[in-house]
């Protein structure tokens, strides 16, 4: 799939797929965005010094290297992230976010090492943070958990209306702790009623630059 190198509106890059007519990011603010969604109204909302991390779109590593270098408050974090279409890591590296973000020679290598370790395989990028990269398709892919934050980081459903069905939540719902949390971008009517119909607790919350909302699930107690 061809991709092109996109700057966003907050100075970071994103990617964009022409035969999609799609961006891996919000062109309002690639960073910004996954801060907002991801580590402000997920990572930073749980409560548990180990936690385990699903990750439904790697794309870029954006998030895995996010969720490394902003999770001091945990011990341990166990992190594993879905990708049926893996980036070549040239084009990962050209995104330029440890330049983006001012990163220390050590979280640079933290990078580095999230790109470049093997897929389907665990890693220990740092001695609290372990990941294993899964090339495969969730459809398909037997989800262990059991999780407590889950990204939900997908492709928006007009293009991949597919990843965003009950029967997904519902493996998704099934694979997670009590009391966890699943956070994505998208606040379309339908999804969030999807994600009822399986069980969450679902709740709209303000979006990122760009967009009015985006959804945070909780798994019932």
């Amino acid at each position: 799939m061809e991709l092109e190198i996109k700057s966003t509106a907050d100075g970071s890059k994103t990617l964009f797929a022409p035969d999609l007519n799609e961006h891996y990011h919000s062109t309002f603010g690639a960073v910004q965005e996954s801060m907002h969604v991801f580590i402000s109204a997920g990572l930073n909302e749980i409560n548990k010094p180990q936690i385990r991390v699903f990750e439904m779109g790697f794309g870029t590593g954006l998030n895995a290297l996010l969720t490394c270098i902003n999770s001091s408050q945990f011990s341990s974090i166990e992190y594993h992230s879905i990708e049926l279409f893996p980036l070549d890591i040239e084009i990962a590296l050209k995104m330029g976010y440890c330049s983006f973000l001012k990163l220390s020679n050590e979280k640079k290598e933290i990078y580095n090492k999230i790109l470049t370790c093997p897929w389907d395989s665990h890693t220990e990028v740092t001695p609290y943070f372990k990941l294993k990269k899964i090339k495969g398709s969730i459809s398909e892919y037997s989800l262990t958990g059991q999780y407590d934050l889950v990204y939900y980081d997908a492709f928006a459903p007009s293009v991949q209306p597919e990843l965003w069905t009950g029967d997904i939540f519902r493996k998704i719902y099934e694979s997670m702790n009590e009391g966890g949390i699943m956070v994505t971008y998208c606040a379309k009517g339908d999804v969030r009623r999807a994600m009822q119909h399986c069980g969450f607790i679902v709740e709209r919350l303000p979006g990122p630059p760009g967009k009015i909302h985006m959804l945070r699930a909780i798994k019932k107690k």
